[in-house]
């Protein structure tokens, strides 16, 4: 766990929270506008908190070689990420000008 100073592990892991709590809250937006796009973009957070949590999970086991599998796995998760937000994003996007018309 010596890998990263507090300030850093204290970024770390307010990301994390903060994550989950916007996942949670456009979760909830999504119920109070009945908009299903809106938890599409919930549901397409999810692959960027597993990376973030993948990356907290390497730190807090100081790097360790043996884990290196986690980094992989990080940015396959953040690469998956950018693709389902950008998915979600235009869904909503689609939604929202046909909702205009």
């Amino acid at each position: 766990m010596h890998a990263l100073s507090i300030p850093t592990w204290i970024i770390h892991v307010s990301s994390v929270i903060e994550w989950i709590a916007a996942i949670w809250l456009i979760w909830t937006y999504g119920e109070l506008t009945q908009n299903k796009a809106w938890w599409g973009f919930s549901f397409a957070m999810l692959p960027a908190l597993v990376s973030a949590m993948c990356a907290c999970t390497w730190h807090y086991f100081d790097n360790s070689p043996s884990l290196e599998w986690l980094v992989t796995l990080q940015a396959s998760m953040t690469v998956l990420g950018n693709f389902t937000l950008l998915l979600a994003g235009f869904w909503i996007w689609r939604t929202s000008k046909s909702q205009q018309a």
